[in-house]
């Protein structure tokens, strides 16, 4: 099997190409070797969305060094992409390091089903394969350790609908208690009965998590449920009488969501992804690769 490092895969053949001047080999990660197999189309760009999320978690300053984790059902697997193959992150890299052929793809059993110096973490797995085996519209699950986001998750009313964006997680948000590191794969029938049909998990005394049929829903999700819970920090930090939207504005937003296009969204991260690649190919190039 031919194999490429990390950086040849990443810079066009050429180790060190394409890294910024300022920095030096010792700041470039390890020296993997990575299989160069050939993946159907499909999976690829799945990789390549995938790959692009990871590096946008890191752009926002949402990644946690290595912890935290986002996957991505692998399209086409027999059974019409249901069979419980996904996508995770190597547990060992950073987000901003994640690459398309970097990708693990473990099964719903546990098995890890590529050549790797890595692993994927457990604590990802449990949480991860509990959503995938039940959730077939799961294109995608992210969740995150954020600070804004873990200090919501904190409070007794959790998220609390204070301004139109916290209005389409609010409508559309459930609610999981912490029960430790999510080691205990016991848990994942209680993260499945939590998380129900919603596409928003709160994570009580942890983080977020959500919930989408493709990569972009599923990071659009998260863009609103974090800048929620900072703008719910904010404003409780401000120690002032606050004002909660209506409740009949919050219903008529679930109402359009669900009357409009699959995504709940209006579009909206359909028009929004390329335009985030873009950012990626500008700030972050290489995570096609």
């Amino acid at each position: 099997m031919t194999t490429a490092t990390l950086h040849e895969k990443r810079d066009g053949g050429v180790p060190g190409a394409g890294w910024p001047e300022e920095q030096g080999p010792e700041e470039q990660g390890p020296e993997i070797e990575w299989p160069e197999d050939e993946w159907p189309e499909d999976e690829w760009q799945m990789r390549v969305d995938l790959a692009a999320c990871y590096r946008l978690a890191a752009h926002f300053g949402w990644d946690d060094i290595l912890a935290t984790h986002i996957s991505a059902r692998v399209p086409n697997e027999p059974g019409g992409g249901e069979a419980g193959v996904f996508l995770i992150n190597p547990f060992g890299l950073r987000f901003d390091e994640i690459t398309a052929s970097s990708l693990l793809r473990i099964d719903l059993a546990g098995n890890q089903l590529d050549d790797s110096p890595f692993r994927a973490n457990p604590a990802g797995f449990t949480i991860h394969s509990a959503v995938h085996e039940v959730r077939h519209d799961a294109g995608c699950v992210m969740h995150l350790h954020t600070i804004d986001g873990m200090a919501v998750s904190a409070l007794e009313e959790g998220l609390l609908p204070l301004n139109q964006t916290a209005m389409f997680p609010a409508a559309d948000l459930a609610y999981h208690d912490f029960e430790g590191v999510a080691l205990d794969l016991a848990e994942r029938a209680r993260v499945q009965a939590d998380l129900g049909s919603a596409n928003y998990l709160m994570l009580r005394n942890h983080g977020t998590l959500t919930v989408g049929r493709t990569v972009a829903d599923a990071f659009m999700r998260m863009y609103f449920l974090e800048r929620a819970c900072s703008a719910q920090v904010r404003t409780l930090g401000m120690g002032r009488p606050y004002r909660l939207v209506p409740e009949g504005a919050l219903a008529r937003t679930q109402t359009k969501a669900e009357q409009g296009p699959d995504d709940g969204m209006g579009g909206y991260p359909a028009l929004a992804w390329p335009a985030l690649l873009r950012l990626m190919d500008r700030h972050s190039p290489g995570y096609d690769a």
